[in-house]
C-alpha cells in the first residue's frame, strides 16, 4: 500500500479520545483570542503554529491552560463545540466522544445551565447539520485537585446533559495519584456513567494498575507504558480494556521521545485493543486521518487492516448496540467497494 490517505479520508470512523477545547482549530483559536484580547494567545492563525510547539508536558498544559481561559461564555461553548464538529466532518468521523472539562468552564464564571445548555445545542446542530454524534467525557483536570473532582463529578450528575456517557480524569500524571479520585469515580459510575481516566501517559504501568482497580476504568486514556509489564499487557488483553493511543501528541509531549520507537507495535502483538485518536489535534499539528496514516506505517497495514482499526474504536466505543452494528457495517460496505473499485 503506497499511500493510505486517499483510503483513510473516505472512511467513515469514530474517535475516542478528543479533548474539546484541544480540538480547537487556529482558526477558531484566532476568533476566540480576537474576542479576549487581554489574552496572550496570538489572534493570527499563522502565530498559533509557533505558539503551539511545545518543550515538555508542563509547556503543553500551560498553553492549553491559555487557550482554556479564551472560553469565558456560553456562546464561546457553542462556538467552539460545532466548529470542532465541522472539522470532524470533514475527516469523515461519524462519531466521537469528545472529552470536556466543565469545571475551566465555572470556575472561569460561565453559568452551568449556559454551559450544559450551549453543549447540547451543538451537539443537536452538530447531528442534524453535519452528520456528526457527539457524545461527552466530563473530565477531571487532575492538577486542580479534589476540589475540580468535586465539582466536576456534581455537575455530571446533578446538571448531566444528555450527551454525556462518561467520567474521565487528564491533566499531568506526575505527582497526581490515580487512587485519591476514587470517591468521585464511585459516585459518576453508580449513575450509570462509564470511567476512562487517562493514565500511563507520562508515568509507569503503576499508574494504569491504579487507574483500573481504583477507578475502574473500562478504557485507558493513551496507557502509553503499559508495554513495560507483560501482565499488564495481557490483563488489557484479557478483559478487552481498550487503549486509546495518541502517537503525534506523544512525540509532541515528549512522552514518547521518537516515532519509531513508538509503543502500539507491542501493544497491538500482546493482543490489546488499540484505538487511534487526535488528542488535542490542532495543537500538535494533526488530525484523526494523519494519525490513522501514522499507525498504518507503523504496524504496516493494508486497507483490511486500517478498517479493522476504525472498527476497533467502534467496538470500545460507548455508542448504543445499533449505532455501533450500523456503523462497522458502514466501514466495511466502503472498504468492500474501495477494494473492488477498478484499478485496484
Amino acid at each position: 500500500m503506497t499511500d493510505p490517505h486517499p483510503f483513510i479520508a473516505g472512511l467513515p470512523k469514530a474517535e475516542l479520545h478528543v479533548h474539546h477545547v484541544g480540538s480547537a482549530s487556529p482558526r477558531i483559536v484566532a476568533e476566540l483570542a480576537a474576542r479576549h484580547p487581554d489574552s496572550k494567545v496570538p489572534t493570527d492563525p499563522e502565530a498559533l503554529v509557533d505558539y503551539f510547539t511545545f518543550t515538555d508536558f508542563a509547556h503543553f498544559i500551560e498553553v492549553y491552560l491559555s487557550v482554556v481561559d479564551l472560553v469565558r461564555t456560553p456562546e464561546d461553548v457553542r462556538l467552539l463545540t460545532f466548529e470542532v464538529a465541522r472539522d470532524m466532518a470533514r475527516q469523515n468521523i461519524r462519531y466521537a466522544e469528545l472529552t470536556v472539562t466543565p469545571y475551566s468552564s465555572t470556575k472561569r464564571n460561565i453559568p452551568e445551565v449556559g454551559f450544559m445548555e450551549a453543549l447540547e445545542d451543538a451537539r443537536k446542530a452538530a447531528e442534524a447539520e453535519l452528520g456528526v454524534v457527539l457524545r461527552w467525557c466530563f473530565d477531571i483536570p487532575g492538577e486542580a485537585g479534589l476540589q475540580a473532582a468535586e465539582e466536576t463529578a456534581r455537575l455530571a450528575v446533578e446538571r448531566r446533559p444528555d450527551g454525556l456517557v462518561s467520567f474521565g480524569l487528564g491533566g499531568p500524571e506526575i505527582g497526581v495519584d490515580r487512587p485519591q479520585f476514587k470517591p468521585y469515580f464511585d459516585r459518576a459510575i453508580a449513575e450509570g456513567l462509564h470511567s476512562v481516566p487517562h493514565a500511563g501517559e507520562t508515568t509507569g504501568p503503576q499508574t494504569v494498575w491504579d487507574a483500573l482497580t481504583a477507578l475502574r476504568a473500562e478504557r485507558i486514556g493513551h496507557g502509553t507504558s503499559s508495554v513495560q509489564d507483560p501482565k499488564l499487557l495481557e490483563h488489557l488483553a484479557e478483559h478487552r480494556i481498550a487503549l486509546e493511543v495518541c502517537p503525534t501528541s506523544n512525540i509532541a509531549t515528549r512522552a514518547v521521545t521518537d516515532i519509531e520507537l513508538h509503543p502500539i507495535r507491542e501493544m497491538v502483538q500482546a493482543g490489546v485493543l488499540v484505538t487511534v485518536n487526535s488528542d488535542d489535534p490542532p495543537m500538535f499539528g494533526t488530525d484523526l486521518n494523519n494519525e490513522y496514516a501514522v499507525a498504518a506505517r507503523l504496524l504496516e497495514l493494508d486497507e483490511r487492516g486500517i478498517a479493522d482499526l476504525a472498527k476497533n474504536a467502534v467496538e470500545a466505543s460507548f455508542l448504543d448496540p445499533a449505532g455501533k452494528r450500523k456503523l462497522a457495517e458502514e466501514i466495511d460496505t466502503y472498504t468492500t467497494n474501495w477494494l473492488r473499485a477498478p484499478g485496484r
